[in-house]
């Protein structure tokens, strides 16, 4: 499994990305959202790999599988833009607010908002051609699923 993701971020993989391609995209952008401190908090940790159980039916082996390819393929360069063209390849326009909604669940981990998370939403939302209407929607309802107040990482 694991030098199945490794191809995937590598980009070795002779076969043509699908459903893992999007996993691996999907994985390497939680992490970015997760690494905008300069860190990954083990609550963030446990965020990318429940996440990515939930979205994409995976065992805990699989996830964290997942979760380290990610980690090392990102860890010295922003590579967002390489993974938001795979999913914007791979997702008609109608079914990209999945990956915000992972991400908004990653940002709000740690219960705070910084504002380098929320940067980096806008962007990553902007690339995907979702409107703010739509990431503000989805960013409610992942506060509702974590039983934070609609209010949370807003400025004063």
């Amino acid at each position: 499994m694991l030098n199945r993701i490794r191809s995937l971020f590598t980009g070795d993989d002779a076969t043509e990305p699908g459903e893992d391609a999007l996993q691996a995209a999907a994985a390497a952008l939680m992490v970015e959202a997760a690494r905008t401190d300069n860190t990954i908090s083990e609550a963030e940790r446990d965020r990318i790999m429940a996440v990515a159980r939930r979205h994409f039916n995976l065992s805990e082996e699989e996830a964290q599988d997942l979760l380290s390819a990610a980690v090392f393929d990102t860890e010295d360069v922003s590579p967002y833009l390489r993974y938001v063209s795979i999913i914007m390849e791979r997702c008609p326009p109608g079914q990209r607010l999945w990956i915000i909604e992972m991400l908004w669940e990653v940002a709000y981990a740690d219960g705070v908002l910084n504002d380098l998370e929320s940067s980096l939403l806008r962007r990553i939302g902007g690339l995907l051609h979702i409107s703010d209407v739509e990431r503000g929607e989805a960013r409610k309802r992942v506060l509702a699923r974590l039983g934070l107040p609609d209010d949370a990482g807003l400025p004063v």
